[in-house]
């Protein structure tokens, strides 16, 4: 366990942070999986579940259950319309144990909230809330330039300051290459087994 302080100035303990998994990227597979009360948070550290995630709101009933599991708190977009409701969200997602905070926003927002040291996990791929862009629901980076523009956006993230990406509905073989070449702790959501999560 790691001896951290959390953001409302509390000494915790951590089974991971920030730091460990960067350094983890590409030499180990974690578990992650989705809490949003305190009982699926207990029952996911007692299965020896790696990462917890779930909605902001959320936050404290999730670190009363895994008071030690590295969280990542999401801040829905239709929630949270402008970056100063975004702002807000991640600082109280923050004060309230998260470790980190999940977007599907843009490179800006990202880069808000990295420009306040908050750990951000942003969503590529298939964002279910923006499939209309992509012509429904479907895996994204069937073809060569489809796969080039979602490498693209990979890099757009790391250069907003984002930690990790939540990789969702990538074809395998295009999720295997970008895991491989970004900075980025990729958590596969229907994306194959050759992301980081």
């Amino acid at each position: 366990m790691k001896r951290i302080y959390d953001w409302d100035a509390k000494f915790c303990l951590r089974n991971y942070t920030t730091a460990d998994l960067l350094a983890l990227k590409g030499a180990r597979k974690l578990t992650q999986t989705t809490a949003n009360s305190e009982e699926e948070a207990a029952a996911a550290a007692d299965a020896g579940i790696d990462l917890i995630m779930g909605n902001a709101v959320n936050a404290e009933a999730v670190r009363c259950g895994a008071p030690n599991h590295f969280y990542t708190a999401a801040i829905p977009m239709p929630d949270h319309p402008t970056e100063k409701d975004v702002l807000e969200a991640a600082f109280l997602a923050m004060k309230r144990g998260a470790d980190s905070v999940y977007t599907a926003r843009g490179p800006h927002v990202v880069e808000l909230l990295a420009r306040e040291q908050i750990p951000v996990m942003c969503h590529l791929g298939l964002v279910p809330r923006r499939s209309t862009w992509n012509g429904g629901l479907r895996a994204i980076g069937k073809t060569a330039e489809e796969a080039l523009a979602l490498w693209q956006n990979f890099r757009d993230m790391e250069n907003a300051g984002a930690f990790s990406v939540e990789a969702e509905v990538i074809c395998d073989r295009v999720m295997a290459e970008i895991s491989k070449r970004t900075t980025l702790i990729t958590s596969s959501l229907g994306s194959g087994a050759w992301a980081d999560i």
